[in-house]
């Protein structure tokens, strides 16, 4: 066995974790979430370059969540999310072991939170190189020529909502979308309604995203819609100096005041 088995089969022996979160063979070469629960099924967990899912997704899941203390494989999108979530109250320390593979294939345990960040503070964020070709193409594009590229792509947009289930960041018991009354955003697939999801998911996420690409990489018509929270986080970056995901004790940004903000956004 390699080393994510082993330390995989000695938690749940121990009970320290009674489900280990990771990654199996799915079909056709495919990579899937695996929930393990003893050493049989630990013995099945993968680690590769396929593995890119962020599982942070998984951790406040009704079905999952009584199971805590539980233990997941992380990637650095998986640390981000864990982390975003501790700082919004939706994970306590102590709740999950996560076992990082880092670049050298390494498995590092982390039994706290504080655990998390050290490994991250040794960690630059980095967007996918085909990521920023594509965000640098619609910088380089005027107003009007970007506003015509996103109602082509979300013309597409069949209102499955997979960007949503995909993130680790949309926890909300009972999202915008499934309120009817009123209903502010149309439940039809259409031009108007799409654009207003897709803003206003973008919105929600400003300050919050933890650029795992994980909607676009979800979304059956091949929307990029990652690339709207990835360019506001860059943004947000740019103007007042915070990275999601990386501190544990980290506000959100776009609902946090000080007084000597920027306010060069006022026209």
């Amino acid at each position: 066995m390699g080393a994510i088995n082993e330390i995989a089969a000695r938690l749940l022996e121990t009970g320290e974790a009674k489900v280990v979160i990771g990654y199996g063979e799915g079909s056709f070469g495919s990579v899937r979430p695996a929930f393990a629960r003893n050493q049989e099924e630990a013995e099945k967990l993968i680690y590769d370059k396929r593995c890119t899912q962020n599982l942070a997704m998984y951790v406040y899941k009704k079905e999952i969540s009584p199971l805590r203390k539980l233990a997941i494989v992380a990637n650095v999108s998986t640390l981000r999310g864990i982390i975003r979530l501790a700082s919004e109250n939706q994970i306590k320390n102590g709740d999950i072991i996560t076992l990082y593979i880092n670049e050298l294939g390494e498995v590092i345990e982390c039994k706290a939170l504080s655990e998390i960040e050290i490994c991250l503070a040794e960690i630059t964020p980095e967007i996918k190189p085909e990521d920023k070709e594509l965000i640098d193409k619609l910088d380089a594009m005027t107003p009007q020529e970007r506003w015509n590229f996103w109602i082509s792509e979300m013309e597409s947009c069949i209102k499955c909502y997979a960007c949503r289930q995909a993130c680790p960041l949309c926890y909300c018991t009972q999202c915008a979308v499934e309120v009817n009354q009123p209903q502010w955003i149309p439940v039809a697939a259409n031009t108007s309604g799409n654009l207003e999801w897709h803003i206003t998911r973008a919105m929600h996420l400003s300050g919050r995203c933890v650029e795992c690409g994980q909607c676009g990489e979800a979304c059956p018509v091949n929307i990029p819609i990652h690339l709207l929270p990835i360019k506001l986080a860059e943004e947000i970056k740019n103007i007042y100096g915070t990275v999601s995901g990386m501190k544990i004790q980290e506000s959100n940004t776009l609902s946090t005041f000080k007084p000597d903000d920027k306010e060069n956004f006022i026209g």
